[in-house]
């Protein structure tokens, strides 16, 4: 999962692509793309047999493909041409698609795309031996979703302004005209943003721009090397004449000063955990824990109440808890929920949260290093769990030995998922019921979603 204010991490830019004229076919003829790599890229294999991985080819399909980056065992290629096309392949929604950093599954139809992210999720069990019962499919819409995002600022040294996203495999900056996966309150602030940072005085000290979608209020947060009065002058008046909330964070090193033009905590950016519920609305801040996709967290907080099954007075932990994403709702529901969180910013607004909510006396939130599972977890009815990228690999060795009847995962990487699962199921639990929720359409990202039973000795 990625913070408010923190980049997901991306793969090393590593591979450097050769231009056309050094760039050679994989061999005398053409290859036909056997299958999709867990990132998305075609898999073919040339007639040496070396195996290729080729971006934006899909399964079934005949292509001449240049290669850019050669390893030993393995080589990296890009489609010179197309020579017989899948019926899945469409247009890409996005001008700047394959040159941005971001999507990577745009030529793919998204039937298609999530065909794949539940083969993905089932190869990376099997890995591990474990069988996956039938999947459920959480999804919503396939542009317009992601609420928030964060675009770079960079001035080169020509002076000219640069804002946008990464170039695909590098550090660099490009330009960007749209973004058709943001939330399109989002998207609609692109273009003005671009003509202020050209009117300001110090471009230079603008290190980048959060933008944040709530379900009432949009809010840009400003990373300022340092405060330029005249500028944060503008940026009033933006905030003001588009309606949007301003936060400014100035300084380096890590603790750098927040200003909010209005600090009132009902003009913090906020949403529901279920559509329609007012009552668990749930505020975030600068460096909380946001899920991207408002309409698939939705979904994903009913399944995992479904699932959770809850009865009055049910004992439930809730690991990697945030702001309360799935402690609010149980909590609503007649659970009892001890929320474990990390970072002590997010524990006091999850605090927050369910005092607005009314159901503070039924959550108990604690700051900790999860590293390792805290005690008592045994004692619990249920225990949810929502890690980082890295999964939780201590907590389920502990788990393992000593947990209690049911373990609810919530995952956004597979293969961490599917090795801490092998340790639960080693331990004495079953597999039985899982989803997949496409989180992020038009990439290979995918979340996933386990329920685990520990079977009777």
């Amino acid at each position: 999962m990625a913070m408010l204010g923190q980049r997901r991490q991306q793969r090393p830019a590593t591979r450097k692509r050769l231009e056309s004229p050094g760039a050679k076919r994989a061999d005398e003829g053409s290859v036909v793309i056997e299958r999709l790599a867990h990132d998305g890229r075609g898999v073919a294999h040339n007639l040496e047999g070396k195996i290729l991985f080729i971006e934006q080819a899909l399964p079934g399909e005949e292509i001449e493909v240049a290669v850019h980056t050669q390893h030993g065992r393995y080589d990296e290629g890009h489609v010179r041409r197309i020579l017989k096309a899948s019926d899945e392949r469409v247009t890409p929604g996005c001008a700047h698609f394959g040159r941005c950093g971001g999507c990577d599954l745009q030529h793919l139809a998204i039937e298609g795309q999530r065909r794949h992210k539940q083969q993905v999720l089932r190869e990376h069990m099997a890995r591990h031996d474990i069988e996956l019962p039938e999947l459920s499919l959480l999804e919503g819409d396939a542009w317009g979703y992601r609420r928030r995002a964060r675009l770079g600022v960079r001035v080169g040294s020509d002076d000219r302004i640069h804002m946008g996203y990464r170039v695909r495999g590098q550090d660099r900056l490009f330009n960007i005209e749209q973004c058709p996966i943001l939330e399109p309150r989002l998207e609609a602030l692109l273009q003005p943003l671009r003509a202020l940072i050209e009117t300001l005085e110090a471009p230079r000290r603008l290190g980048h721009i959060e933008l944040v979608a709530g379900d009432e209020n949009v809010m840009i947060t400003l990373r300022q090397l340092r405060r330029v009065s005249n500028d944060l002058a503008r940026w009033q008046q933006f905030a003001h004449e588009y309606g949007v909330l301003l936060s400014v964070v100035c300084g380096e090193g890590e603790k750098p000063a927040l200003e909010r033009l209005d600090d009132r905590p009902e003009t913090w950016p906020s949403y529901r955990a279920l559509p329609g519920d007012d009552a668990l609305n749930i505020r975030v801040q600068n460096g909380d824990f946001l899920q991207a996709n408002a309409e698939v967290n939705h979904q994903l907080v009913a399944q995992v109440l479904a699932w959770a099954d809850i009865h009055d007075g049910m004992s439930v932990v809730d690991l990697f808890a945030g702001v309360g994403n799935f402690s609010l709702t149980l909590a609503a529901a007649g659970a009892r929920v001890i929320a474990y969180e990390g970072r002590e910013s997010m524990v006091q607004r999850l605090r927050d949260n369910a005092q607005a909510a009314g159901v503070s006396d039924d959550i108990e939130a604690r700051c900790t290093d999860l590293a390792s599972a805290p005690p008592g977890l045994e004692d619990a009815a249920l225990v949810v769990l929502d890690p980082p990228r890295a999964g939780a690999q201590g907590i389920c060795q502990s788990l393992a030995v000593s947990g209690p009847s049911r373990v609810l995962y919530v995952s956004c990487e597979p293969a961490t998922l599917a090795r801490d699962v092998h340790l639960l199921v080693s331990g004495g639990y079953r597999l039985v019921r899982a989803a997949v929720a496409d989180m992020f359409p038009q990439t290979a990202h995918l979340e996933s979603l386990v329920l685990l039973e520990r079977q009777p000795t």
